[in-house]
């Protein structure tokens, strides 16, 4: 006796849709043969734990493909429609099979069917829209991390590369006038790299706004303070070592990031960028510490930048109070950025063991 199981069926303009209430399917097949659907599968259905099977007779020509999902409770079917419309019945015979019943969960009348294909336009059309200000969003916001970071980059390999090549030409005599010939550019940039921070804040980039903060003010406290303000320093060789440590790391994290705008990795820059600052890093804020301790005397002895009291004291704060206070500040800001650089870098490389393993 020839078991069938019960089928729910739907439509859209170009899709039928069948539901085979079976359930624990198994041996499935389904396939189509002129205009009509051949099912057979093993599984529980309305008479129990038997073989089931089916034919439909489309009403109107198919495509001959077919395709099925088996879930734990039933068999779902989509057939595609030879050519799109609605029909008005599913089979060529006009009194329908017995196991055949509307699928009340999907159906809908024409004119409802239309409707959902202008909503799937429109959410369609929505989404690319979308996607289409999204990418242009992307690209304009590439671009501008890009060119921010090649002309840093070309800036501080100017001032790596002029240092050097003076220090070889000129040797020690070359500490003494760095300030004179590397001010400008060096001041240039580091004004710049306040941009850094902005992105940051604004999530244009995904790092943490406190540490970059720290960097950015504190290198431009020792650049426009504690250089720029007192023409006493000018002539210092601390200026070169406090300039060079700078320089030279960044000559290394700036491509890297450019190389990133552009989804390239080169493992030698990689390395290099989250490496090369364990050095340097403490160099530079051991140099611009000297740099602070040799302003003190210059601001206790010019009284540049102190605090007038009241006429009835008589006296003055003088700025080299704060200088005291901000070397405690520099260290602490030197082990919250050390502390930052080196998560990062544990989190760079642990991700690619991952990758390689």
């Amino acid at each position: 006796m020839t078991l069938t199981p019960l089928v729910y069926w739907a439509q859209r303009h170009e899709e039928i849709y069948l539901r085979v209430e079976l359930t624990d399917a198994q041996n499935i097949d389904v396939h189509m043969h002129e205009d009509v659907l051949h099912f057979r599968a093993q599984g529980h259905g309305a008479k129990g734990h038997n073989d089931y099977n089916f034919s439909l007779e489309f009403y109107l020509p198919v495509k001959p493909g077919v395709s099925h999902k088996s879930t734990q409770r039933q068999v779902n079917i989509t057939v595609r429609k030879d050519q799109r419309g609605w029909w008005e019945r599913l089979t060529t015979q006009e009194r329908k099979p017995v196991f055949l019943a509307p699928d009340f969960d999907r159906w809908l009348d024409e004119s409802d069917a239309e409707m959902e294909i202008r909503e799937k336009e429109e959410k369609k059309n929505r989404l690319k829209a979308s996607r289409h200000k999204e990418e242009g969003f992307v690209s304009l916001k590439t671009g501008f991390l890009f060119m921010y970071n090649l002309v840093q980059f070309i800036g501080f390999s100017w001032m790596f590369v002029n240092m050097t090549v003076r220090l070889f030409i000129f040797g020690q005599d070359s500490l003494y006038d760095t300030f004179h010939t590397m001010s400008d550019v060096t001041f240039f940039c580091q004004t710049l790299a306040a941009v850094e921070v902005l992105n940051a804040a604004f999530g244009v980039v995904q790092t943490g706004v406190f540490p970059t903060l720290v960097q950015v003010l504190g290198r431009n406290f020792i650049l426009f303070i504690i250089f720029g303000s007192l023409e006493e320093m000018h002539n210092r060789p601390v200026v070169f070592f406090v300039f060079y440590p700078w320089s030279a790391i960044e000559i290394f994290r700036y491509p890297f990031y450019m190389l990133g705008c552009l989804n390239i990795e080169w493992k030698t820059l990689t390395w290099l960028r989250y490496t090369i600052w364990m050095p340097l890093y403490p160099l530079g804020a051991l140099a611009e510490a000297v740099a602070v301790i040799q302003s003190i005397p210059i601001f206790d002895k010019t009284k540049f930048l102190s605090i007038p009291l009241p006429k009835a004291i008589g006296t003055s704060v003088s700025f080299s109070y704060f200088l005291y206070i901000y070397l405690v500040l520099m260290f602490l800001g030197l082990f919250i950025n050390f502390r930052h650089l080196y998560k990062q870098r544990t989190r760079r490389f642990r991700t690619k063991k991952r990758k390689a393993n």
